[in-house]
């Protein structure tokens, strides 16, 4: 009968190898047990990990579009406000107007009132938010509105050179007094509405592109989400507290009065109107932001759990598994240090 040794060498390196193993599968235990998914997930899925790296693309994807989102939303918010107080502002000038045109000794609060409010408007319709200018349109980098009572205004020079060219003389003038209603309303029609109404708002005025930032608010959904200093009603109300602040700083007889009160009264009140309605459309679009948001969010959580529910492990399960290799290993350790005392020498007598 034939006998075979056992050699001590190699059942320390069997057990060697297997405690790198062990040592190998606990580091990837441990990963798990921490972080609550597979440690190597291509592994794991086999095939179906390019399904879960489509969807956390798509969820890096939603999650700039929800970043996007709160961008307009700001903006919007701020839009709202800025709309807010220049429709109080063409509130107050309509309530100056009216009392200006049943008592002559407002004419000098009238013209101080229309003044604040073109001043207050400019300055609130060139707000910057986090470097870009609400009421610009696409050219978010360029103020939108000049400073009408700035010397080197160019629409200052160009409602001077208005005045002149259809009466002869500045408004300034003692011979602005000798101006009639018919001479007043034909001014107003053919020569001022056309500087805000009309090309000159954009020449002389505006800085402003009238293409409002259109935002994409989901992946197959865009939306305008600013407002622009060129808005029908803005211009109105610029229109009448220029010409407000202007002309009665000069000698104006009562029947030119009587016909820039009345045309301004009609003005202001469609602009108040008008501001209110861009507000209300400005209010829509913020909802429809709100809205798209919470869809997109509510799908980047649904496939948040569908990419757990495939890459995650059962911490329990885990937890277990740790302990029993670090058992394992404990064992081993012990058996390999045993093993590394056996020698022949021992036995020897």
């Amino acid at each position: 009968m034939k006998t075979s040794f056992i050699s001590s060498l190699a059942m320390s390196q069997s057990l060697r190898y297997q405690t790198m193993r062990m040592q190998a599968e606990l580091a990837e235990r441990l990963k798990e047990s921490q972080t609550g998914r597979h440690a190597d997930v291509g592994v794991a899925l086999g095939a179906h990990a390019g399904r879960n790296l489509s969807m956390t693309r798509s969820i890096d994807r939603l999650n700039g579009l929800v970043d996007a989102n709160a961008i307009a939303a700001n903006r919007l918010s701020a839009t709202q406000n800025a709309m807010t107080q220049i429709g109080d502002l063409g509130q107050s000038l309509l309530a100056s107007l009216t009392a200006a045109k049943s008592d002559i000794d407002q004419v000098s609060v009238s013209q101080a009132e229309a003044e604040r409010v073109l001043k207050s408007m400019t300055g609130i319709l060139n707000t910057n938010l986090n470097g870009e200018y609400l009421f610009a349109g696409i050219n978010t980098d360029v103020k939108p509105m000049s400073d009408f009572h700035d010397p080197a205004s160019p629409a200052k020079a160009a409602f001077d050179a208005a005045f002149v060219a259809k009466f002869g003389f500045a408004q300034n003038d003692p011979a602005a007094a000798s101006i009639t209603a018919a001479d007043m309303d034909d001014f107003l029609t053919n020569f001022v509405e056309p500087q805000f109404l009309g090309a000159g708002w954009e020449t002389d005025w505006s800085s402003a592109s009238s293409q409002k930032i259109t935002s994409r608010i989901t992946l197959n959904e865009t939306a305008e989400t600013s407002l622009t200093a060129n808005e029908t009603g803005i211009r109105k109300l610029a229109m009448v507290a220029a010409t407000i602040s202007d002309l009665l700083n000069g000698s104006l007889g009562e029947e030119a009065r009587d016909v820039l009160y009345d045309r301004s009264l009609t003005l202001v009140g469609e602009a108040v109107a008008e501001i209110a309605n861009a507000q209300a459309q400005a209010g829509i679009v913020e909802n429809r932001v709100s809205a798209a948001s919470e869809r997109l969010s509510a799908q980047v959580d649904l496939f948040t759990t569908l990419i757990k529910d495939s890459e995650g492990v059962d911490p329990y399960e885990a937890a277990t598994r740790v302990n029993d290799l670090r058992a394992q290993l404990d064992a081993s350790y012990a058996l390999t240090a045993r093993l590394q005392q056996l020698s022949i020498l021992n036995y020897l007598r």
